[in-house]
């Protein structure tokens, strides 16, 4: 059975030096990539029904953004180097949808760049990485 690994990228430097760390541990190990775009999200809001079906549009509008803008030119540049390559966009809080990824695709590892937050913002809210590496059912690398 061929392993499966899952990068998080986020359209940031990090998390393309992360992605094309993890691809050269895929081709290394002969495994299946999958890199996932996660754009945050939170179901927490209390919208009338019209609000909420402007925000399943802009949803939608959102996902096909991201696919067209980061996710599809990277993973069609991964594929053309002959790696086996699936691309995902989702909502959600990134740490969660990774965690849950992790489980649904069969990913052994998990990585992820590290991203220049303040102190005061970590203290306040935590980290992507911070919360994925406690939340992980996988290991995760963290790439600087």
């Amino acid at each position: 059975m061929t392993d499966v690994l899952l990068a998080g990228i986020d359209g940031s430097e990090g998390g393309k030096r992360a992605a094309e760390f993890a691809a050269s541990r895929a081709k290394a190990a002969k495994a299946r990539l999958v890199v996932a775009y996660v754009i945050e999200w939170s179901p927490y809001t209390f919208n009338t029904p019209e609000e909420n079906e402007m925000r399943h549009k802009r949803r939608e509008e959102e996902i096909d953004r991201a696919k067209a803008q980061v996710l599809d030119p990277f993973v069609a540049a991964l594929k053309s180097s002959g790696l086996e390559v699936q691309g995902i966009v989702q909502h959600g809080h990134p740490a969660q949808v990774l965690s849950d990824l992790a489980g649904e695709t069969g990913a052994c590892q998990i990585f992820i760049g590290r991203r220049g937050i303040s102190r005061m913002a970590a203290l306040l809210f935590g980290s992507v990485a911070g919360t994925l590496v406690q939340i992980s059912p996988v290991p995760v690398t963290v790439v600087p």
